[in-house]
């Protein structure tokens, strides 16, 4: 079987394409790799980049990516919706196929100390990569973000990785995890207060679902409040539930759901269960999926 590792980096940076472009060459320079998707949002000044490839392939493309970034994007100039500690904020390590989650650990490991080392970089090892169980969390390494962090970082909050000290281009969370959903939920009001009662009520640490992160952010450009979320396990809390309980909190306020939006990629069974859910399928498997008999060579 093919060995597949797949990487999810964030850089924060939404709005220059001319950089975005040059950061994602890089992941094209390395030989062997497979560029699945990247997408911008002006809103957020963020860039979510999705590459494939042998996990020696994607360690490369993953340090020459963070690399660039660093050169490129300053982050006492950054500002956007979105939380950021770094030029390159997040770089996950995915087991795709053939591969167990150890060996991504030990990539995430590898690459953070190679990037800490060699770039100057602050690394701090996330998801099941975490040296400490704090840090399993993301959300609680990037706490205050770059600002906060940048006063402690020789105290209370130090790297696994690289120096004490915060350079420009911040620092970098380095992990692995399993395939997550970056899905966001538009509403119809300009009160980002009311998204973020209803981030609040269903994600983990609020008491609502335990594999969902959710915050409310305001989108400038359209003047609308929006449920930004990750899903990081579609399985155990399926997409179609979160919109019902979004849109279930949203009523409570008087507010209606615009639309909704996936940022980078998403497991066709993901949408398959929606369809399930909402059409009320009997009986239907994914089988019945002509694209997953095609590509599969079946049939006569």
């Amino acid at each position: 079987m093919e060995k597949i590792v797949e990487c999810v980096p964030n850089i924060s940076e939404g709005r220059d394409q001319e950089i975005v472009e040059a950061v994602v060459a890089q992941v094209q320079s390395v030989e062997g790799i497979r560029l699945l998707d990247y997408s911008s949002d002006t809103s957020h000044n963020r860039s979510v980049i999705t590459f494939v490839g042998d996990i020696e392939q994607v360690k490369e493309a993953a340090f020459r990516l963070v690399k660039k970034a660093g050169e490129l994007i300053d982050l006492e100039k950054h500002e956007g919706e979105h939380p950021r500690m770094g030029a390159t904020d997040v770089l996950p390590f995915i087991p795709i196929a053939g591969v167990q989650m150890e060996e991504c650990v030990a990539a995430a490991e590898e690459v953070g100390r190679r990037i800490g080392e060699e770039l100057g970089i602050p690394v701090f090892l996330y998801g099941e990569a975490a040296r400490k169980p704090e840090r399993k969390n993301l959300a609680r390494i990037r706490k205050g973000q770059y600002e906060k962090l940048k006063e402690l970082l020789a105290t209370e909050r130090p790297p696994d990785f690289g120096p004490q000290n915060m350079p420009a281009m911040g620092a970098t969370a380095v992990g692995a995890r399993m395939p997550l959903i970056a899905y966001n939920i538009n509403l119809d009001t300009s009160h980002k207060e009311i998204a973020d009662k209803i981030a609040r009520c269903i994600r983990g640490s609020g008491g609502g679902f335990h594999n969902v992160k959710a915050m409310g952010v305001f989108l400038q450009d359209r003047g609308i409040a929006q449920v930004s979320m990750n899903l990081e396990n579609y399985e155990k809390t399926p997409v179609f539930r979160v919109f019902e309980a979004v849109k279930r909190e949203a009523e409570r306020y008087g507010v209606n759901i615009l639309g909704s939006e996936i940022i980078g990629l998403i497991p066709q069974k993901a949408l398959t269960d929606a369809a399930d859910f909402y059409l009320r399928l009997e009986d239907f498997t994914l089988e019945q999926v002509l694209e997953n008999k095609i590509f599969r060579g079946e049939g006569s």
